[in-house]
């Protein structure tokens, strides 16, 4: 016989059908919240330790230096834009025609009026010669006369310098010259010799700069310019050389003393 069926009012247990399928879970997945992260260890008290040490190392470093570099500042003006220099004997052709009988290669000696080449000028069927002279004492430095090739009135053939009458020529920003003093003492640094130190006097602070102002193309119809730091090039008589041969040319770096130092 069978049994009374279900009424209305009835509850019924409905299990979810899993088809195998293992059931949900039940934690904090489930309501749509993440897991907790988990908790981040602390920094040990030995390394919080070593960090504030290599701060206050890395800070004190920074004071130091910049407390050298003011001091510094505040003893010399220093440019590394400077040349071992002289004074320029220029050698040329006097006039046009053929370089003949050349005679000035580079380390070559001359004195004033030596005869050191020949221009062949072209006149029809005559052909005088010209003669070349030094117009002063010095050891040629850089040779550009090619034997037999033609060149015009002018045209710089050599360019001598008397090696026992050398300076150096610093180029010193604008805004510095006002502490470079005629008599000052400086010290140099030839890049060739290393350490070697070299000292010298400044004998004279030219009255005009390299340039005047760097302007932007003509195209720029505002008419405005770009004013740029000019240098200023100082003359250095050199007072010991440390027995180092200086050539004109050669780069170094100079520390001008400043008044009072």
């Amino acid at each position: 016989m069978e049994g009374p069926a279900p009424g209305p009012g009835t509850a019924t247990e409905d299990k979810p059908e899993t088809n195998g399928a293992a059931p949900a879970s039940t934690n904090g997945s489930a309501n749509g919240t993440a897991p907790a992260p988990p908790a981040k260890k602390s920094m040990k008290r030995s390394t919080k330790i070593a960090v504030s040490i290599i701060g206050v190392l890395v800070l004190l470093a920074a004071l130091g230096f910049g407390g050298a570099y003011f001091m510094y500042s505040r003893q010399f003006v220093s440019t590394d834009n400077a040349q071992v220099d002289g004074d320029k004997v220029q050698i040329v052709a006097p006039v046009t025609g053929t370089l003949v009988d050349w005679r000035g290669g580079q380390g070559t000696q001359v004195k004033k009026d030596q005869v050191v080449g020949r221009v062949k000028q072209q006149m029809g069927f005559a052909q005088p010669q010209r003669i070349i002279k030094a117009p002063g004492n010095g050891t040629i430095a850089v040779d550009n006369g090619v034997e037999g090739t033609w060149v015009t009135a002018g045209t710089q053939l050599a360019t001598a310098y008397d090696l026992n009458n050398i300076f150096i020529t610093a180029r010193v920003d604008e805004t510095d010259v006002r502490d470079v003093r005629p008599g000052a003492m400086v010290d140099v640094s030839v890049d060739a010799f290393g350490s070697t130190p070299v000292t010298g006097i400044v004998s004279e602070v030219q009255g005009a700069a390299a340039g005047v102002f760097s302007l932007f193309p003509e195209s720029n119809s505002s008419g405005n310019f770009q004013k740029v730091t000019q240098v200023i090039p100082v003359k250095i008589l050199i007072t010991n050389s440390n027995g180092l041969t200086l050539v004109p040319g050669m780069n170094v770096t100079v520390k001008i003393h400043k008044p009072g130092t």
